[in-house]
């Protein structure tokens, strides 16, 4: 029996599916226009279809060098992800107990993701031409930390990626039984052994997540990255100035490998998640299993 529909229903549906278009419209254009035959402009009609302006990113002959701007990006983002991680798992552990400051301390870590990412990337940059200011007046010669890469530019991402990572472990722990950690103390666990037996393999999808949010963060941060980064730029900055330079859709087949960089980190996040839920629905905690 068919189900009668309000108009109501029509109406919305219309009004969210012109809003997906609106949303994804244009990359799914860029996308389609990334694959112009080699005697194609920058927007539509198709001129043929072909792979040509994807084998120019690869050549490398453009203004820019798109490799190398593209494994400083990659091994920027692997480091944030890397200290993200990490901090947020160790600071999740601190605040599940109540300490003198705590509040203060988590508003004053989660307060970038409110202040204007260009103010944060001039403040990161200048904090670390002081230092090397304050390093030389001491006589530290040759201390150089200002618009570095994995200096001020990882500061800056940083201060982006942590509160994410921050507000993902409080809210985890918020929900984690202690129970589990009492009881494997009480059959003798040390701190551990109850973290890497108890606790990790149940937050451990959480953690992954973490993970994906510092990369991709990372990975596509531009404001941040401006004021805090010398000469030696990441992709995204390479790409804001070839826009004003480019004429040609190879900018667009740049585009497409960008984004399908992030879409295969975030791909291999899920299925690395899923594949941790189906081990804990499976097997559950390795509590007991090891020793170390």
């Amino acid at each position: 029996m068919s189900e009668n529909r309000s108009l109501s229903f029509y109406v919305l549906g219309a009004f969210f599916s012109t809003y997906v278009l609106f949303l994804y419209g244009p990359m799914i254009a860029i996308y389609i226009l990334s694959f112009q035959g080699p005697d194609g402009g920058l927007t539509f009609p198709m001129n043929g279809v072909s792979l040509t302006w994807f084998a120019k990113v690869f050549s490398g002959g453009g203004i820019v060098d798109i490799g190398a701007a593209f494994k400083r990006s990659l091994q920027l983002g692997l480091v944030v992800m890397v200290i993200t991680v990490v901090l947020s798992v160790s600071a999740g552990m601190a605040f599940r107990k109540s300490f003198r400051g705590a509040t203060v301390l988590f508003y004053t870590a989660i307060a970038s993701l409110i202040m204007p990412s260009i103010i944060t990337s001039l403040g990161i940059a200048l904090e670390f031409r002081l230092l090397d200011d304050f390093m030389n007046a001491l006589g530290i010669e040759g201390w150089t930390t200002a618009m570095g890469l994995f200096t001020s530019g990882l500061g800056a991402h940083l201060t982006w990626t942590l509160p994410f990572g921050l507000l993902i472990m409080f809210a985890i722990f918020n929900r984690f039984d202690s129970r589990l950690e009492e009881a494997a103390r009480d059959l003798g666990a040390t701190p551990w052994q109850t973290f890497r037996h108890v606790v990790l393999p149940i937050i451990l999808p959480s953690v992954v997540g973490i993970g994906l949010f510092g990369f991709t963060l990372s990975w596509d941060e531009l404001a941040r990255s401006s004021q805090a980064i010398g000469s030696v730029n990441t992709l995204p900055l390479e790409l804001q100035g070839l826009t004003t330079t480019v004429t040609k859709p190879d900018i667009y087949a740049l585009g497409t490998l960008t984004s399908a960089v992030s879409f295969l980190v975030i791909f291999a996040a899920l299925a690395t998640i899923l594949v941790l839920q189906a081990r804990q629905r499976r097997h559950g905690s390795d509590a007991g299993k090891g020793m170390l």
